[in-house]
């Protein structure tokens, strides 16, 4: 177990590294008694100093739900983010590449709350019961933390390495379309390089958000009203480079595209 001043210090080395557009060495080599505990307490100070500094919380994303993530990451449970304001960006933009470190693309869907959801005991229907609509989106992962070597404690600490999310425009109730056998095919420079089905984030994408409200309720927190829950991805990470056009055709849910420049 870490002590606060340690906490504290990278928090703060993650923030310089976000202001810096730079990653780190390795979190749990040069502190081996790091636990996951001491990974979530990290992210936590980290994502109050950028409140503090003016940034909303509007929020929150869920890592590594699938086997196809869990095996290209090595990390075999899943994890969560916070997801500020100025993480969402709308579908059909440029994003700027030099924002972001490691950049890479995952396809998930988002679910947008009606109401709070409250664990521990939360189930698949109570977390359909509080959606009030899902759209797709993609996920911008930014890493802060070297990838090489990299064990769930690095990611935590690391917000979980949410970058930024693009959102469709295309809502769905949850009972309009089977969330389980929403597919989509992602492209880069229109070729498709990975494709995939919702049913593969634990075998329906809202069971992401039950698994989120219940790992909450572990830490004193809950999910409120309105917010935003990127539920895990069902493809692979895919790499991008300045230049690319990201497209991720989701068929009846329509298509989310953006520009790095």
């Amino acid at each position: 177990m870490l002590d606060p001043s340690q906490i504290a210090a990278i928090a703060d080395e993650l923030l310089a590294a976000d202001r810096d557009r730079t990653t780190v060495p390795l979190l749990t080599a040069r502190n081996p008694g790091m636990t996951v505990d001491d990974a979530y307490a990290v992210q936590h100070l980290w994502a109050e100093r950028r409140a503090a500094a003016g940034r909303r919380i509007v929020g929150r994303k869920i890592g590594l739900t699938s086997k196809v993530m869990q095996v290209a990451t090595g990390i075999t449970e899943p994890d969560y983010g916070v997801i500020f304001d100025d993480m969402v960006i709308e579908s059909g933009a440029s994003v700027e590449f030099d924002r972001f470190s490691n950049v890479r693309i995952e396809v998930e869907l988002a679910f947008v709350l009606s109401k709070p959801l409250v664990g521990p005991n939360t189930t698949l229907a109570d977390a359909l019961d509080a959606t009030a609509y899902v759209v797709p989106a993609l996920e911008i992962l930014n890493s802060h933390v070297e990838l090489q070597g990299r064990t769930i404690v690095d990611t935590i600490s690391d917000n979980a390495a949410m970058g930024a999310m693009v959102v469709g425009d295309r809502r769905v109730e949850v009972d309009e379309v089977d969330l389980r056998w929403v597919s989509a095919l992602l492209s880069r420079n229109e070729t498709i390089e990975e494709s995939g089905v919702a049913a593969a984030v634990l075998g329906h994408p809202a069971m992401g958000v039950a698994w989120l409200a219940n790992k909450l309720a572990q830490h004193g927190q809950s999910l409120g009203e309105g917010e935003i829950i990127l539920a895990g991805s069902f493809t692979r990470p895919m790499w991008v480079e300045r230049g690319d056009t990201v497209h991720a055709d989701y068929r009846e849910l329509g298509a989310v595209t953006c520009r790095f420049e």
